[in-house]
């Protein structure tokens, strides 16, 4: 089945980031995060579910980003959009044909 996705939807400007561990100079390493490209997305909001832990309640929200097809791009990466961050849990191709990927995200505090 082919899904029909208008193109003219993806409004919002993402960069597509990779980490890229650095040593710390003590045997550990930091996590620092480069940018690998800039593209157009469709951002739809998902779920929004509260936790709670101690004394705390936590809110995460998921959502489904849509970007044209591209090689590379993997769970463990990340779109920032300004101060916002998606982090990528899980990346499909909704159709197989080639066109499109959905990325499955957990939007990140920053």
């Amino acid at each position: 089945m082919v899904v029909f996705f208008d193109p003219g939807r993806m409004t919002a400007r993402l960069d597509l980031e990779a980490p890229a561990p650095l040593s710390d100079g003590q045997g550990g390493a930091v996590v620092e995060w480069q940018a690998r490209s800039s593209l157009w997305a469709r951002i739809e909001p998902v779920s929004f579910v509260v936790t709670e832990t101690g004394m705390a309640r936590i809110g995460t929200v998921s959502h489904r980003i849509w970007i044209g097809f591209r090689q590379g791009v993997e769970p463990g990466m990340r779109f920032r959009k300004g101060a916002r961050l998606f982090a990528i849990g899980l990346v499909r191709d909704p159709d197989e044909t080639a066109r499109y990927l959905v990325c499955h995200c957990e939007e990140e505090k920053s």
